[in-house]
């Protein structure tokens, strides 16, 4: 079996270097026409906006308009069966997902009905014990209340046969839904899905919550009789903040009519925020440190705030509590209450990183004991200790790390004797090239349920049936996945100087790009060739801050979960890095500092190291050498290597690189070539100086051995046949 690189190095494409010849002077003419730097310019016209009127609808968001809500399939039957239980006063319940876009869907559309009098209640299945989707024990319960009417959002798309249970008991249903249609929908009242194959509706890509703010826009029209302008302009002013972040956090394309919703959400938030979501953000802005609590600021609310800050949080209810309670802080108006339910929320996101990490590195333990790297390109793993609620986290971070789909499957809460009728819940990660909704589909005679979107997806599978499923969703990837796809790769927009980053560009960025998000991205920008000038752990050494430098120009770098002791950089050297340009806002300043996406020796580095090695390899095969190439070491050579190695071996630390020896070499006075460094390790070794493992390629494991009397270097037979080898003229 092969086993992977922890780290995989990626394939860097920059996207302004694929432009066409003709599109210097059509991104000149953007630049100058609107007035902004041609950064921006290039940056508009790579993503589609090539002359300057387009240019311009992009960044004032003239293009992006609100399609028509009647558009989409059973928008019309939805609303007259929501009507007849409004005024009979049925009782609704809303049955939602337990994702932050089910959340905020099931909460947008339950405080609308409840301003329309209903009677009205929600239900959202418990991860743990439930699992995905619509269940018919769920119904049975709604049934015993005595519930009329079920409205899905988010959920229920393939929810066939417990829609048809329901209507056995008397209970109607009305589906709203984004997720990908089965051959057969479900027999409802009415079905509202963008994706319905039959559905006119231009835009597809509305998150679940996008499907609710349609029906509640098409509803208070057809309610109230106010025109569509103005019943629009209502359910933005109400909802856009939790049709914002619900349409984030499922990462749904922010283009066309979310890239308006959004944006209007986020101002929304910025302006007058909703009690729940201000007792949140207070509550995360209050775990900063004591010593630094009198810096606390407002953060500014961008869809990167949203995504990475608040999301985890609001998640963190239905993966390790109830998804209720998510729901619970978004209809409180008691600020108290708020304040409560929004700390719980924190809590409860630090015990799922806990048991995240838990998770995280018993599956790497797994896949590196037990994967087929050369045969199978899909991860499958399954345990019966892992918590439901966090699968689908490490599931991304597995893909993330071996740049390949995968698969986590819970057995979680079946009892001490395992059975092949166990059943198991999965979640999955995909790359671009697999639709993992395709793929399982592929594989559904071993499944007994499944649903998503391209890139990730949900599952039911019994214990008997995975190897089967493991076996054929291999054999699909095997024959759809091509050799590139396997490549991890990041995608820069162009490349920049250090002259270029400063406020003026991350500012303008700021103002005419956002919101971002997918088919928006934040852009990524290439530096080359600058020069570490610090490296400096931050988060008790998970992340790192490096300062860099070219020429007299300094700026600032966060890499975010990468631990300093792993990164193998040290200052003095030169490296290329792929990075998003932010406006840090800390203390009262507001200071440039680069987010790394990636990083990598410089060219020039990477191809002298390349050069040593190989020249290294071709002395220690034989080759004869010029003095002048300074391979053969001296006592002092070696007294320097020994005196360092022992210093930092009696500090703790034992292993290293070349590389790192040679920077602390360097850092204490001492210039001895990658080379001859080399040869000094061997030397030492053959002659018992020093106990020295090679553990990993280029790294070396040192341990210190005791000497009664002076080791003869002399007798060295490398150093006497480097002697031999060496030309003086």
């Amino acid at each position: 079996m092969k086993k992977p690189n922890e780290h995989i190095a990626k394939r860097w494409v920059l996207k302004s270097e694929e432009l066409p010849a003709s599109s210097e002077s059509a991104i000149k003419s953007i630049g100058d026409t609107l007035a902004i730097s041609p950064i921006l310019a290039s940056l508009l016209y790579s993503r589609g906006y090539r002359t300057p009127e387009e240019a311009r609808r992009f960044i004032r968001m003239e293009s992006e308009l609100l399609c028509d809500p009647f558009l989409l399939a059973d928008i019309d039957k939805a609303i007259l069966r929501i009507q007849k239980a409004l005024h009979e006063n049925e009782r609704i319940v809303i049955y939602g997902d337990y994702d932050v876009d089910g959340v905020t869907a099931v909460s947008t559309l339950y405080l609308y009905l409840k301003s329309k009098g209903a009677v009205i209640d929600y239900y959202i299945p418990n991860r743990a014990g439930e699992g995905y989707g619509v269940s018919v024990g769920a119904i049975n319960k709604l049934a015993e209340k005595g519930v009329d009417l079920i409205i899905t959002v988010d959920t229920g798309i393939t929810a066939a046969e417990e829609v048809a249970y329901a209507k056995t008991l008397g209970i109607d249903t009305v589906v709203t839904d984004h997720h990908e249609c089965r051959t057969a929908l479900p027999e409802a009242v009415a079905v509202v899905n963008p994706h319905r194959p039959d559905c006119p509706y231009p835009f597809k890509e509305l998150a679940g919550v996008g499907v609710v703010f349609k029906l509640i826009c098409a509803f208070e029209e057809r309610h109230t009789g106010d025109s569509r302008r103005e019943c629009v302009a209502r359910m933005c002013q109400e909802y856009a903040d939790l049709v914002a972040i619900g349409t984030i956090a499922d990462v749904m394309p922010i283009k066309e009519e979310n890239r308006l919703i959004v944006s209007y959400g986020l101002g929304r938030m910025e302006k007058a925020r909703r009690v729940g979501i201000s007792a949140l953000i207070n509550a995360v802005t209050g775990q900063t440190e004591p010593s630094k609590s009198r810096y606390k600021s407002e953060p500014k609310i961008t869809s990167g705030y949203i995504g990475y800050t608040l999301a985890p949080r609001l998640n963190a209810a239905g993966r390790i509590r109830s998804a209720s309670v998510a729901v619970e802080l978004f209809l409180t108006n008691d600020p108290e209450r708020a304040k409560v339910i929004a700390e719980e929320l924190c809590e409860a996101n630090r015990e799922r990183q806990v048991e995240e990490n838990r998770i995280t590195a018993a599956a790497f333990e797994k896949i590196e004991r037990e994967h087929d790297f050369e045969r199978d390109p899909v991860i499958v793993l399954d345990d019966d200790g892992w918590h439901h609620g966090v699968i689908g986290i490490v599931s991304s971070r597995v893909t993330e790390r071996y740049g390949l789909p995968s698969i986590l499957v819970s057995f979680e809460g079946n009892g001490e004797e395992n059975s092949a009728d166990d059943i198991g819940k999965g979640s999955g990660r995909s790359i671009k090239g697999m639709n993992l909704v395709g793929a399982l589909q592929a594989c559904s005679d071993t499944l007994l349920k499944y649903g998503g979107h391209e890139l990730a997806a949900g599952l039911s599978v019994a214990r008997g049936s995975l190897p089967a499923f493991r076996a054929k969703i291999n054999e699909y990837a095997r024959t759809h996945l091509s050799d590139e796809a396997l490549i991890p790769t990041v995608e820069a927009d162009l490349a920049l100087s250090p002259s270029e980053l400063d406020m003026g560009l991350a500012s303008e960025l700021r103002r005419y790009l956002e919101p971002y998000g997918t088919e928006n991205p934040l852009p990524v920008f290439a530096l080359f060739s600058v020069t570490v000038e610090e490296v400096v752990p931050v988060g008790g050494g998970k992340h790192t801050r490096l300062v860099l430098r070219d020429g007299e120009k300094h700026v600032t770098a966060m890499y975010f979960s990468h631990e300093t002791a792993k990164l193998d950089l040290y200052p003095g050297e030169k490296v290329d890095l792929l990075f998003s340009l932010d406006i840090n806002e800390w203390g009262g300043k507001r200071t440039v500092q680069l987010t790394v996406r990636d990083l990598r020796p410089a060219e020039r580095e990477r191809l002298e190291s390349e050069a040593e090695e190989k020249r290294f390899e071709e002395i220690m095969g034989g080759d004869t050498f010029t003095a002048e190439e300074r391979v053969v070491p001296n006592r002092d050579d070696f007294a320097a290597v020994y005196t360092v190695i022992r210093r930092l071996v009696r500090g703790g630390t034992d292993t290293f690189t070349t590389r790192s020896m040679h920077a602390q070499l360097s850092a204490a006075g001492y210039e001895i070539g990658l080379i001859k460094l080399k040869f000094i390790f061997n030397i030492f070794r053959e002659m018992n100086i020093l106990g020295i493992e090679e553990i990993a390629e280029d790294t070396y494991c040192f341990h210190l051995k005791f000497n009664t009397g002076k080791t003869d270097l002399e007798r060295s037979n490398i150093l006497k046949q480097l002697r031999l080898r060496e030309r003086r003229h």
